[in-house]
């Protein structure tokens, strides 16, 4: 306790002494010397200073205060300060705030900073006041976090561009480290024009302006792509502003369609139709160009906006007809490939962007006519002549045939009237059939030549396309190229045999084939129907034959030359009667010298009666 008085006197002693000088100091208006701070913090002694030592002025306190003020970190803020490594170990780092103690932090939270060394200005955040050592922790990592939430929200409030470190692929984009955040980058918003490699960004650092915040989840979302379009925005004004027809501007292949190619012209896109990439006919774009190609294209047409902008790259070309060789002539050979083939003809393409139109006519010397896929197909290398040649309107015609003799030049000796010959069936009309007897020798059947026997009303009841034929050439129109040819000439007339075995008068047993209108038919052989009229289908008894009924028929007529023969079933029994009509009446003469009896006149009444019934 005395102790205690003695230092209390003491220091109120000193306080005095101080005051005393204070005020001595001013009534004398001592000139005041400035204070080095960082001096005076090296040189003040605290223990002098807390047991009442040392006397200090007011203006050395208020000076200390400011110092500490400034210098030294309260570790009782959770605010984010600067510090500086004042040394480094294998695990970690030796950081100086400015407090009573230096903080360490893991080595670990620097891994994306490998060149960390001494003297190196971090940010860091307390996070331990005091361990269980003393010593004072500090976090780099949510001090990092902290202030990269702050610049992102200000970023992205302000518009402001940042710098990102493309980290990795993800579902839909990339990730993206920006302040230490990972953000998502949504494919869609990596160009403007669509992206097939997301690799090629990995590893890149790029600018990126924030497009959203999730406060509530904590997700960024950034865009490249925003920061393209302001540009592209102000080109493409310029680039419409200055849009003419006819003007060549180069661009880049940006998408390919079956129907065309889109070209980006610097942030204007333009169409260039399949018909307008080249001058030979293609049948998919990707064979002229590909993508992220650049060319040259010209503007063909737009509409009032210019929203909508036709493109031409074959029109940066000569036309390929005003290249050909001005030696080229009708009746002059050509070699080309088959590019097109229509049912009236192939498209040969004989020099890059001709082409020459052989129709199906000309492929073939036969008169009829078939589908040019019968000769040729799309690929195919073919020879042909020149038939037509029209430079201004740019059109040439061809012919295959042409290269071989026309069969019709000695047609007389191959094919004399008289001649027989097989061919094959080609086509059927309603009047005939069409024989080829070799290639461009084509002769036509007509129906009634078909048979001797048989009524053909169609040739396909009598033959099929394809059938092999014997046939006899009837009539040669070399002027007119035409053969008449007959089928049942090649055989003998059966109808000349049949014209006694079946005369008129004859008598056949036969069956009734088929009742038809106004009478019926019967099969007399394989080759001849003969017609029964309904009158004479009745029997004796007065009833008519019907179908199936088998009974005997008389020829009442023969026609060779029209192939029709009538029969009566009637006419058997009819013939009979007046036989026995005559017989009686003989009888009755005979007997002039004697006396008729009742018996003779009942006979002659029956006959009579049915005579008349008969008739």
């Amino acid at each position: 306790m005395a102790e205690e008085t003695k230092k209390t006197e003491a220091q109120e002693a000193a306080t005095v002494e101080t005051k005393k000088a204070k005020t001595t100091k001013k009534a004398e208006k001592v000139e005041e010397t400035t204070i080095n701070p960082e001096q005076f913090l090296k040189d003040f002694n605290w223990h002098n200073y807390e047991e009442g030592i040392d006397p200090v002025e007011d203006a050395q306190l208020e000076e200390f205060e400011k110092l500490v003020k400034e210098n030294f970190v309260d570790t009782a803020d959770d605010e984010v300060v600067e510090g500086t490594v004042i040394h480094m170990t294998d695990r970690e780092a030796i950081i100086d705030i400015n407090a009573k103690s230096e903080g360490v932090i893991s080595l670990n939270e620097f891994r994306y900073n490998p060149d960390l060394k001494v003297g190196d200005k971090v940010e860091v955040l307390i996070d331990v006041r005091e361990d269980k050592t003393g010593q004072l922790v500090l976090s780099h990592r949510k001090a990092r976090t902290i202030k990269a939430w702050d610049r992102v929200n200000d970023a992205h409030d302000k518009g402001e561009i940042v710098n990102g470190f493309v980290k990795c692929r993800t579902k839909g984009g990339m990730i993206v480290d920006v302040f230490g955040i990972e953000a998502f980058l949504p494919g869609s918003q990596i160009d403007v024009k669509p992206i097939r490699d997301y690799d090629q960004y990995v590893g890149k650092t790029m600018e990126f302006k924030v497009v959203k915040i999730n406060h509530e989840f904590k997700n960024v979302v950034v865009s490249h792509k925003a920061l393209i379009e302001a540009d592209i925005e102000e080109q493409k004004k310029e680039i419409i502003g200055q849009l003419e027809k006819g003007q060549v501007l180069e661009g880049v292949v940006k998408n390919i369609t079956s129907y065309g190619v889109f070209i980006d012209l610097g942030g204007v896109d333009g169409l260039i139709h399949i018909t307008d990439l080249s001058w030979s006919r293609i049948n998919h774009p990707n064979e002229v160009v590909e993508l992220d190609q650049k060319l040259n294209v010209v503007i063909l047409d737009f509409d009032d906006n210019k929203s909508r902008i036709q493109l031409g790259l074959k029109q940066l070309q000569a036309h390929p007809w005003e290249a050909l060789s001005q030696d080229l002539k009708i009746g002059d050979k050509v070699k080309g490939k088959v590019v097109v083939i229509a049912d009236y003809g192939a498209f040969v393409e004989v020099a890059e962007g001709v082409e020459g139109l052989i129709h199906v006519s000309e492929m073939s010397w036969s008169t009829h006519l078939r589908s040019a896929q019968d000769f040729v197909k799309v690929g195919d290398q073919v020879e042909a002549v020149i038939l037509t040649l029209d430079r201004e309107d740019r059109k040439m015609s061809l012919g295959i045939k042409q290269l071989t003799p026309d069969p019709w030049t000695d047609i007389t000796t191959k094919y004399p009237v008289g001649s027989k010959h097989t061919g094959i069936v080609r086509n059927f009309t309603n009047f005939g059939v069409f024989v080829e007897l070799e290639e461009g020798i084509d002769g036509l059947i007509y129906i009634s030549d078909l048979s001797w026997t048989k009524k053909v009303k169609h040739p396909s009841e009598f033959v099929t396309v394809g059938d092999k034929l014997d046939v006899i050439v009837l009539e040669l129109d070399v002027e007119g190229r035409k053969l008449s040819l007959g089928h049942k000439q090649t055989t003998e007339n059966p109808w000349d045999k049949y014209e006694e075995q079946f005369g008129l008068g004859s008598v056949h047993t036969a069956e009734v084939a088929e009742i038809v209108d106004k009478g019926a038919t019967v099969n007399l052989n394989e080759d001849i129907v003969a017609f029964i009229p309904s009158r004479h289908l009745e029997k004796e008894d007065g009833k008519k034959l019907k179908k199936g009924e088998t009974a005997e028929f008389k020829v009442i007529e023969f026609n060779k030359e029209f192939k029709r023969v009538v029969a009566s079933h009637t006419a058997i029994f009819r013939e009979e009667e007046e036989r026995n009509v005559k017989q009686a009446a003989k009888k009755v003469a005979a007997s002039n010298a004697e006396k008729t009896t009742l018996g003779d006149l009942d006979v002659l009444a029956n006959l009579k009666e049915k005579m008349e019934k008969g008739k």
